[in-house]
């Protein structure tokens, strides 16, 4: 089983490519902004983001985090990282397709047997590489830091959902990438886009019949009350992306960022294999 802690470790490096920027006189803030409540994986991947930047800057580079859309949805949020106007966030990878279209190939479904599967792929450096080179060719004033997952999203509704008839003709809110437009149509479901922050309303309401997320959106977001029946059918990875503002980045010294590739070969090696992973974590 790949350990949580091989993930965590490209967070631990992530931090201490800005901690090296910053000098012994100088505390300085950073937004980190998402569109989760802090108490999902998010808000935990933040935590630990937030405590490692200090400790390795020794508390002049401290993280502020907006949870809960407080900047906005992920799309606007994105935008605003490119622009500079906020330095760090967590989209999905679905939103992030708003960006750099080729994100959306994570939104294919049955794309990964398993959780343990999901978690072994996400964790492979091989993969973190290929996916940051992606968003590195196609986006402009951003780019990807670290990889992490909230595991496999679920439908959930008002009735269970157990074969693709069940879900023929419903109104099914999807994340807006070409993927799922795809995807979902060819089960003979009616796709619906919203923002995040709309799902329970429309649930509630009936605007949309079905909905889908991770374990933890579900509950973390109370969806249970509005869509009572939770349907494991583990249909596509809930991935997400850390993202960094250019703005920030190029503010590092080449000397500063020697010292960060360094010091993120460092964290590497010094990562322990004998962890099992917590699937609520995000870090997997």
């Amino acid at each position: 089983m790949v350990s949580l802690n091989r993930v965590l470790s490209t967070i631990v490096a992530a931090s201490m490519l800005f901690a090296v920027g910053a000098s012994a006189q100088e505390v300085k803030h950073y937004r980190f902004a998402y569109d989760q409540p802090k108490t999902t994986g998010y808000g935990i991947l933040g935590d630990i983001f937030a405590d490692k930047l200090k400790e390795l800057s020794k508390g002049t580079m401290l993280i502020d985090q907006y949870p809960g859309a407080q900047l906005g949805q992920e799309p606007q949020v994105l935008q605003l990282v490119k622009s500079g106007d906020v330095e760090f966030c967590i989209s999905s990878s679905a939103n992030a397709a708003t960006l750099s279209p080729q994100a959306g190939v994570m939104s294919m479904h049955f794309l990964f047997r398993s959780e343990a599967h999901l978690i072994k792929a996400i964790a492979d450096p091989e993969v973190a590489k290929a996916v940051k080179a992606m968003i590195a060719d196609t986006v402009q004033g951003a780019h990807v830091i670290a990889l992490s997952t909230l595991g496999l999203r679920s439908m959930y509704s008002k009735r269970e959902i157990r074969k693709i008839e069940d879900i023929k003709g419903l109104k099914v809110r999807v994340q807006a990438t070409p993927t799922e437009d795809t995807t979902f149509p060819a089960y003979g479901a009616q796709i619906v886009h919203m923002p995040f922050g709309s799902v329970y309303t429309s649930l509630q309401t009936g605007v949309v019949d079905v909905a889908e997320n991770g374990v933890n959106v579900y509950l973390a977001n109370k969806h249970y009350e509005v869509a009572p029946v939770l349907s494991m059918t583990e249909h596509e990875a809930n991935n997400s992306l850390v993202w960094v503002s250019d703005k920030l980045w190029n503010s590092l010294t080449p000397e500063q960022r020697s010292l960060a590739r360094q010091a993120r070969q460092g964290a590497w090696s010094a990562r322990r294999e004998d962890q099992e992973p917590d699937p609520r974590d995000p870090l997997t």
